[in-house]
């Protein structure tokens, strides 16, 4: 929510949430100033004269930062992304049934893993190991 949406909102709870509509069927009272105006943030850089900040055709999107959770995970990775592939694998019947969720990925969650790949037809990853094309599929199945 925008700071122009957030004073909006406080303005209408100042003046419409307080008034008492068993006291005074008069209409509700308005404040007397505007709120002011909230500049938009200003690019500190500007690009140089004759280019944009818009992507060029062709070029690649930079890398996004790494988000715990996510990336490629493999036999003998640990940590919250194990934990949470842990979780979703036990969602799914037959596949980690009564596994660990100690956020360590072993042998077993790697068989899981690839009993998974293999039931639902996922390409492109590498055999039990948690790649993009896993995730994906894992997530659609899965809260």
């Amino acid at each position: 929510m925008g700071a122009a949406s957030g004073s909006l909102i406080a303005f209408w709870l100042l003046t419409y949430d307080n008034a008492d509509p068993a006291a005074s069927s008069s209409p509700p009272r308005h404040m007397e100033s505007p709120l002011p105006a909230t500049p938009a943030p200003k690019d500190p850089s500007p690009p140089p004269a004759g280019r944009t900040n818009r992507p060029q055709p062709g070029v690649p999107d930079p890398p996004l930062p790494e988000i715990p959770g996510t990336g490629v995970l493999r036999q003998g990775d640990s940590g919250h992304g194990v934990y949470e592939l842990q979780v979703r694998l036990l969602q799914i019947p037959g596949i980690y049934d009564g596994g660990p969720i100690d956020g360590r990925y072993d042998a077993e969650v790697r068989a899981a893993v690839t009993l998974f790949q293999h039931r639902f037809g996922i390409r492109g990853d590498e055999g039990g190991v948690y790649g993009d094309n896993t995730r994906y599929a894992l997530m659609l199945r899965t809260r």
